[in-house]
């Protein structure tokens, strides 16, 4: 591969890639089953991991198909360990299996379908599941805002119910803790940021801002519902009088369901040119879950932020 790694300058103001590499500098690699990487941008997204010391990946996929892109790919297959699969839907079963039983403490999704992916990862038989739903979560940065920001949850969870909300949200949490944001304050999206009995969303997230109250989730500063802009903006919530610990600085934007969350989070990397890195929170290993059309750059985040979470759980497992 041509293609380098670039080391932070600890002189510069640091984004995206290099904001994460350094915040996990001096981490050891943790070891990563890649399922299915038949494809040169998932089989390069992980060995560009490995290059930049965040995994020892476990390419989980048929031997020849790996050979075969890696040679296409100009890619370096030396010295990785490859488990050999006769397709993707054993791929994916071999890997939540070996996570199960802790022979890899994070998961990567190449080039198979999202379903194959989480399918095997909730398998009873896996041993990969807990108390919470599963949810997915990006992390974002753009120059249009201040800080990085969550959004949840935009890949897994169709339509969730107020339940599935409560845990999408604590896991959200979780996941900014762990990226450094001590306690994080949460805006519970909708159209409008009064309570309409007729809008769903709106009662939701009054009853998400009461659990947190009642101690049924922990650890973040919830408001809602906000619309949007009063959750980025501190002049569109002066504007439109609204008195909020949350309302202008959010950290995690908790959107409606699975449609909303998605064109956000597609239209604020698309058009307004966002890094981004996904990941799924809520299982007893984290699972790196990045769209076919993202980038390595992407990729490489996303592995950062796994790598980070799979420390956290060895001292606490979720």
């Amino acid at each position: 591969m041509t293609d380098t790694i670039r080391k932070p300058d600890p002189t510069e103001t640091l984004r995206g890639v290099d904001r994460l590499i350094a915040h996990i500098s001096g981490l050891p690699p943790v070891s990563m089953a890649v399922v299915h990487p038949c494809d040169a941008l998932s089989l390069a997204g992980a060995m560009d991991a490995a290059r930049a010391g965040m995994i020892h990946p476990v390419l989980v996929g048929p031997r020849h198909k790996l050979a075969a892109v890696a040679a296409e790919a100009g890619i370096d297959l030396t010295g990785v360990e490859i488990i050999d699969a006769p397709h993707s839907h054993a791929a994916a079963a071999k890997a939540a299996e070996m996570a199960g039983r802790g022979e890899v403490e994070a998961l990567m999704k190449g080039s198979l379908h999202t379903d194959e992916f989480l399918g095997a990862i909730v398998a009873r038989e896996a041993g990969l599941r807990t108390e919470r739903r599963i949810s997915h979560c990006f992390v974002m940065e753009t120059a249009a805002y201040p800080r990085p920001f969550i959004i949840t949850d935009a890949a897994i969870n169709i339509a969730p119910d107020l339940l599935c909300k409560a845990d999408i949200t604590q896991n959200a949490i979780d996941l900014a803790q762990a990226i450094g944001v001590g306690l994080p304050k949460v805006a519970i999206l909708s159209a409008v940021e009064v309570i309409n009995p007729r809008l769903q969303s709106t009662l939701d997230a009054a009853a998400l801002c009461k659990m947190a109250d009642r101690g049924q989730i922990r650890g973040g500063v919830l408001d809602g519902p906000l619309a949007l802009d009063n959750a980025v903006s501190p002049d569109a919530a002066r504007v439109k009088g609204i008195d909020s610990p949350v309302a202008g600085q959010a950290d995690i934007l908790v959107v409606p369901d699975i449609e909303s969350g998605n064109m956000l989070a597609k239209q604020l990397e698309y058009l307004g040119n966002a890094d981004s890195a996904g990941i799924v929170m809520g299982a007893r290993v984290p699972a790196v879950l990045t769209s076919r059309a993202d980038s390595r750059q992407a990729r490489l985040a996303s592995c950062a932020i796994a790598t980070l979470l799979a420390h956290r759980y060895r001292a606490t497992p979720p």
